[in-house]
């Protein structure tokens, strides 16, 4: 086996064509050979596996407290397996909750006590650095950089004008927001808007701040005031205003609104990330406020490791481009918060078989999530996936559960593992085949049951690495691309 992936490793990098994850394939037993140091994190970042999209607004995008974070989050304390699946777990409870159906007084009870939570982190999911505000300072206004391309070499560009703050991707919020001056919970890398020439908080009789609509919290000073939680209990409350944002060297976006927090319930993961970049449903998010200018549509691709760089992009490919996706509906029911981009599932393939369950099971839908990790079955679908899964990797020994991971192996000695294809058929036969970094994680099956067959699915990020998922809002549909970072 060895010796078979090593000669289709040479043909694959004789070709020029980029590995995935340094897989080698067989398609004619549904399996993939994969190299398990290939889908290890290393001390260094490897830079862009694949060029990025071009002539769109795009912008680097790395996995918190990776090798390719900015440099400021690299050095901050990571969170151990336990704790990451710990807060998967309260991320996916939270997330259940709100597309519940429970009565207005639990939902009640329930939101005081996520609110009052202060040791929420969110220690995993995307990141990318933006930057906000125009500085008084003339010197950050117009300074060079040195800046390397995604396909090698270099080039000169002049750095966005503002201060660089660190945010979170999280497609389950919708009020942007970044930490200001004065910082709540020092040290922290906060934007202070008194030195911003272009900054402006929002009247409270405004029509921005009438629009906030569950997310508005008063007024003090005559200035707006807001109240955002994300669906792990983390919650930022502030002045809502709005600024100058720069995606990139060459994109900027005038009269951003956004959340100026003054206060934080729980922890963002790290001291360096200054916000949360929202891309939920609502009217705030960004996406919705630059839909004139880019079609109401984003993307972005989170790499296979956090030795790697990904990409966020706005607007939707080229034509070309666009037919490398493969794309589903959107579930929009009026029934459910606007916030959660749902799909329909219609089934799971193991090694090119299709599981034996009813479509049925996946009524509730699937919740796609940049910062939810594992990915949610349902009860009855996941114990499918797991004996197709345990026969298929019966060769292989077994290894303790690690948490809500319950399918593990013990890999050592073993160089390259002949891995099984997993794919999601979603709505209208869209087919996706996963990367092995989407099976495997942590030598575990990268999959978790829900409680039962009723609660909605969760597409987490692990299954959507080195996939482009296009968020085209315009068109109400979400499309899929593979080998994309």
């Amino acid at each position: 086996m060895v010796v078979s992936f090593l000669a289709l490793l040479l043909l694959l990098l004789l070709s020029g064509s980029p590995p995935s994850a340094l897989a080698a394939e067989d398609g004619e037993h549904g399996y993939t050979l994969v190299e398990i140091s290939s889908l290890q994190e290393k001390d260094v970042c490897s830079g862009h596996r694949v060029p990025v999209p071009q002539n769109r607004t795009w912008v680097p995008l790395s996995l918190l407290h990776g090798s390719c974070s900015p440099a400021s989050l690299s050095a901050h304390a990571k969170p151990t397996l336990a704790e990451l699946l710990r807060h998967d777990e309260h991320r996916v409870e939270d997330i259940h909750r709100r597309l519940s159906g429970f009565a207005d007084e639990k939902k009640k009870k329930i939101k005081k006590r996520a609110a009052g939570s202060t040791s929420t982190q969110m220690n995993s999911g995307p990141v990318l650095d933006v930057n906000m505000g125009t500085l008084s300072s003339t010197s950050s206004q117009s300074e060079v950089v040195f800046q390397p391309t995604a396909t090698g070499g270099s080039s000169i560009r002049r750095r966005p004008p503002g201060v660089r703050q660190t945010v979170m991707v999280d497609t389950a919020s919708d009020v942007p927001w970044v930490q200001c001056r004065p910082c709540s919970k020092p040290p922290c890398r906060s934007f202070d808007p008194a030195r911003s020439n272009t900054y402006a908080a929002f009247r409270c009789n405004s029509t921005d701040c009438a629009r906030l609509g569950p997310n508005a919290n008063g007024c003090f000073r005559n200035q707006c005031q807001y109240r955002a939680s994300s669906p792990d209990g983390l919650t930022s409350s502030g002045t809502y205003g709005s600024d100058v944002l720069a995606i990139g060297p060459a994109r900027t976006i005038r009269r951003f609104k956004f959340g100026c927090s003054r206060a934080m319930r729980g922890s963002i993961g790290s001291a360096a990330a200054g916000g949360i970049m929202a891309l939920g449903g609502g009217a705030q998010t960004l996406v919705a406020q630059t839909a004139s200018a880019y079609g109401n549509a984003f993307s972005y691709c989170i790499p296979p490791t956090p030795s790697y760089p990904g990409f966020f992009t706005l607007g939707s490919p080229i034509a070309a481009a666009s037919r490398r996706f493969v794309r589903t509906p959107l579930v929009r029911d009026g029934r459910s918060p606007a916030t959660f981009h749902r799909v329909l599932l219609r089934g799971v393939s193991v090694a090119g078989r299709l599981l034996d369950v009813p479509a049925q099971l996946f009524a509730a839908g699937t919740v796609l999530d940049s910062r939810t990790a594992i990915t949610r079955l349902p009860l009855t679908a996941y114990q499918a996936l797991r004996a197709a899964f345990r026969s298929s990797m019966a060769a292989y020994r077994k290894a303790p559960r690690k948490g809500i991971l319950d399918t593990c192996f013990n890999f050592t000695g073993v160089p390259v593992v002949n891995l099984p294809k997993v794919a999601l058929v979603f709505d209208r036969n869209a087919v996706l085949e996963l990367d092995p970094s989407g099976i495997l994680f942590n030598d575990c099956l990268a999959f978790a049951s829900n409680a039962d067959d009723t609660a909605p699915g969760i597409l987490g990020n692990v299954q959507q690495q080195t996939i482009e998922v296009l968020y085209d809002l315009a068109t109400a549909s979400v499309g899929f691309r593979r080998l994309a970072c």
